[in-house]
């Protein structure tokens, strides 16, 4: 059960107006016990049970306000994301000051399981919260919730707030033919050296539908034995320039983008050097980091 409306922004301070606080399961449970202990000991006279019921109560009593001191003047703020990818659990920073010991802490976001407790001293603490966002671009990861019920159990104290910062989500890698266009720029000094393939040979570069047209020799026998479709081998035919990356024709936009994605991925993983070429927006042939950075949040932005 959720109370009020979630705060909003880059940063929230917890606070009486937006921390909210009920029994657990537990609580209940330890609360009809000490009302039947004391209506026991009413109507047997028993000052035993009516001091056991009465420390019970006390006891309960004062857990109320040690769940709530755990939150109480927390700030919570946003990081800076890092970008991720669409399909995978991605990790959003969170930001945490704490006045004073805070326990058995619990960070959740959207509608992800929440994370394991956590005891956090007195002072600034950042976390990856995982979440799994709904596709590429730039989004938002929706509702957190912070809470404790810390130190028995026997309350929930908790709170609910919107994160403001947007992270970057690029396109799902999925492995699948794209198109390669012939590049004017050279490979980069260092690049590992691609020896010029023949039809037939075991040295491709790329995976396209395969057409009637196409001989026997550039069938990729293994995919086709593995049931996942008919395949050909192609060939770059300049393999003295570095190519230039685009969508395959004939698919879907994501899936192309999805294929791109991978790609990308492989050809930084290995070194190469290559350019990107989308619909809307170009990429010029390097290598690195930065360069792949730069494509996949093409990638992600491409409309």
């Amino acid at each position: 059960m959720d109370f009020g409306r979630p705060q909003q922004g880059d940063r929230v301070r917890l606070r009486m107006r937006n921390l909210y606080i009920l029994p657990t399961r537990f609580g209940w449970l330890w609360l009809a016990g000490t009302v039947l202990m004391q209506v026991i000991g009413v109507q047997m006279q028993s000052n035993g049970t009516l001091l056991l019921s009465f420390l019970m109560l006390s006891l309960f009593l004062l857990t109320l306000h040690l769940t709530h001191f755990n939150l109480q003047g927390v700030e919570l703020g946003c990081g800076a994301p890092a970008p991720g990818f669409a399909g995978d659990p991605v990790a959003y920073p969170i930001q945490m000051h704490c006045p004073g010991r805070s326990e058995g802490v619990r960070l959740r976001l959207g509608g992800e399981a929440a994370g394991p407790p956590l005891s956090l001293p007195a002072g600034e603490h950042e976390f990856g919260v995982a979440w799994r966002p709904p596709g590429r671009g730039w989004h938002k990861p929706g509702l957190l919730r912070v809470q404790t019920t810390a130190p028995l159990g026997l309350f929930c104290c908790w709170s609910r707030w919107y994160p403001g910062a947007a992270q970057l989500i690029y396109p799902a890698r999925r492995a699948g033919p794209v198109r390669l266009l012939a590049g004017a720029n050279p490979p980069l000094a260092g690049e590992p050296a691609v020896a010029s393939p023949q039809e037939g040979s075991e040295d491709w570069r790329d995976l396209a539908p395969h057409r009637p047209q196409d001989s026997p020799s550039r069938l990729a026998w293994k995919l086709l034995a593995q049931g996942r479709g008919e395949y050909a081998k192609r060939f770059l035919d300049q393999p003295e320039t570095a190519p230039l990356l685009a969508p395959e024709p004939g698919l879907p936009l994501e899936v192309a983008l999805e294929h791109l994605s991978e790609r990308i991925w492989s050809y930084h993983g290995h070194g190469l050097s290559y350019g990107l070429v989308l619909p809307s927006h170009s990429v010029e042939a390097g290598r690195g980091v930065v360069h792949r950075d730069q494509c996949l949040a093409a990638l992600a932005c491409c409309r």
